[in-house]
């Protein structure tokens, strides 16, 4: 499913970044933009919100949406891999790549497969500032907002919200490579943060990897529809013996390197940070971008 426009703006960004050689940078156009302050406000809102009674009814509200929605859109998405994490009997940090508005149902139907009643999804603050439907999904779905510039938040609060959340052996979605990039196949370098966490806290990390296929059913004028296949890879758990940052580093590299893995073996050929019109599924019309990137990794 296709949300949002500008999408040939986006492919352009996501190529520039890749010139630049960075690949957690922003690339979408249409998010919104928020002061400091406005963040700030959107933060006290939400801590606030958890604690009112009318919270509970609006979150069961958000939740038959997503599994409808789930439902409906993951009919042909195949899961492969159940079996690396079927005796987690602990809370869990899920990662994956992060290509799409909805790529969280798919992690949705993963869960569902795993016995799962709930997922806590990890969101950019300014997510919840969004209008509509959307606007309610982001602010009563179970998200968890992120936002580095409020210190006492990512402190204090943030940091207890998800071992409470871990505690209650729930699975807790992180998007290590942050920004989304629309459609983009291959997996991205990654932050530390969601590996931090689960080592911070004592439980593995569920490392997944989703592959696109194009089918020759148009979503829209510029796209067909995508398949997906979600690689479950072995899950990867922290060592006892090292330190919550040492852990961060020496996790985060493996689940790169798993995702990398599973990326040549789904697709046939090398990752390379080259661009290619190949790297963004369903794209109808490929135009003439140069190919000659400077980076690679």
């Amino acid at each position: 499913m296709i949300i949002g426009d500008n999408k040939d703006k986006v492919i352009q960004n996501i190529r520039q970044a890749l010139i630049d050689g960075d690949l957690n940078r922003k690339v979408e156009v249409d998010d919104p933009n928020l002061s400091a302050e406005e963040q700030e406000e959107i933060i006290k809102e939400y801590l606030e919100d958890h604690k009112k009674i009318s919270y509970k009814s609006k979150n069961e509200i958000a939740r038959g949406i997503i599994a409808v929605a789930t439902k409906a859109l993951h009919k042909d998405t195949e899961i492969i891999g159940l079996e690396n994490v079927k005796n987690i009997k602990t809370g869990a940090i899920i990662t994956s790549n992060h290509f799409n508005p909805l790529d969280t149902t798919i992690i949705q139907k993963l869960i569902k497969k795993l016995g799962k009643r709930k997922l806590y999804i990890v969101t950019q603050v300014t997510n919840l500032a969004m209008d509509g439907v959307v606007g309610f999904m982001m602010n009563y779905s179970d998200t968890i907002p992120i936002d580095k510039n409020q210190a006492n938040y990512m402190g204090r609060h943030f940091p207890n919200i998800i071992k409470e959340r871990l505690n209650k052996k729930q699975f807790i979605l992180i998007y290590p490579e942050e920004e989304m990039w629309f459609n983009y196949r291959k997996p991205r370098t990654l932050k530390p943060g969601a590996y931090y966490f689960a080592a911070r806290n004592n439980v593995p990390v569920i490392s997944c990897f989703t592959e696109m296929i194009d089918t020759d059913e148009e979503d829209s004028e510029e796209f067909y529809k995508v398949k997906y296949v979600l690689h479950v890879l072995p899950a990867i758990y922290p060592d006892p013996e090292l330190s919550p940052k040492e852990n961060s580093i020496i996790m985060m590299e493996k689940d790169y390197n798993q995702k990398k893995e599973a990326y040549e073996k789904a697709y046939g050929k090398k990752l390379t940070y080259s661009f290619e019109e190949e790297d963004i599924a369903g794209l109808i019309n490929k135009k003439d971008f140069n190919k000659e990137l400077s980076f690679t990794q």
